[in-house]
């Protein structure tokens, strides 16, 4: 799903409706409620900490925004990296004989384990009988929780 990111104008909007007394600026409990909605929960205190002020001006939000959703995008990339390694034929998806190749290769398969099937019509939401990027990084963060 590319084209997750926030636009200034979305976050522009996202600011002014947390601004409940019009001020023109986010108080550390305004952020609070806000993580907390989006299933953040945070201290207000380790929250200030991270803000390093009482309040955010819309400027200071947007950069608070990008800094908390970098980590996401720094996932994705390593996610694509690791997809990139199962895909050895580069044709964007991973099928059951890629998938049981590399872990094989890894160690972490034998051949007498049998096909890697059940593994790919797990997690093969459009049952295509292969892995595309976003089945593939569901399966990576299944199995790691």
């Amino acid at each position: 799903m590319s084209g997750g990111h926030l636009q200034h104008s979305d976050l522009e909007r996202i600011f002014l409706r947390l601004d409940v007394n019009g001020d023109g600026r986010l108080s550390i409990d305004e952020l609070v409620w806000l993580l907390d909605k989006v299933g953040g929960h945070i201290v207000p205190g380790d929250l200030e900490e991270i803000v390093g002020e009482k309040s955010l001006d819309l400027e200071e939000f947007i950069l608070f925004c990008k800094s908390i959703s970098d980590p996401v995008e720094e996932a994705d990339e390593d996610l694509m990296q690791a997809f990139k390694v199962f895909d050895l034929n580069n044709d964007g998806f991973i099928s059951c004989e890629e998938l049981q190749s590399v872990l094989v290769r890894l160690g972490l398969w034998s051949e007498n384990d049998g096909g890697c099937e059940q593994i790919v019509c797990r997690f093969d939401t459009n049952s295509d009988g292969q892995l595309d990027f976003e089945e593939f990084k569901q399966m990576m963060l299944l199995s790691i929780t």
